[in-house]
């Protein structure tokens, strides 16, 4: 039923930032958690951070804590994934996802979004 849109990916250098926007194009997600995964070549799916759909449950993998914020607008429309001080190794395919509050699987996917850092 709902389908999400990222945007925002591209080529940046080392150290430099880029804002990721997943938007539904339905309303009926509102309830929803969201996360942001990412997937490098070769390697599996995974887990970069997430947010309760009101934003007050924040999560993030280790490997992005501190540098990548998770957020989302007041409308509650769009998801936000701002990326500070990346690093080669944050080079992946970045993917928005959905799942209803307190469920086990994200079951709503976007197609990624390119992002890719040079050194």
């Amino acid at each position: 039923q709902g389908l999400l849109v990222e945007s925002g990916g591209g080529l940046v250098q080392a150290g430099g930032s880029l804002r990721l926007s997943c938007t539904a194009s339905v309303r009926t997600l509102d309830s929803y958690d969201m996360g942001w995964f990412r997937q490098a070549p070769g390697m599996e799916r995974e887990f970069a951070a997430s947010t309760t759909w009101s934003g007050i449950g924040l999560k993030y993998a280790d490997s992005v804590k501190g540098r990548f914020t998770i957020s989302r607008d007041n409308a509650k429309t769009t998801v936000y994934l701002q990326m500070n001080s990346l690093k080669p190794e944050d080079t992946a395919v970045y993917y928005c996802a959905a799942k209803a509050r307190g469920a086990a699987l994200w079951a709503y996917w976007g197609q990624g979004t390119q992002v890719t850092v040079s050194s």
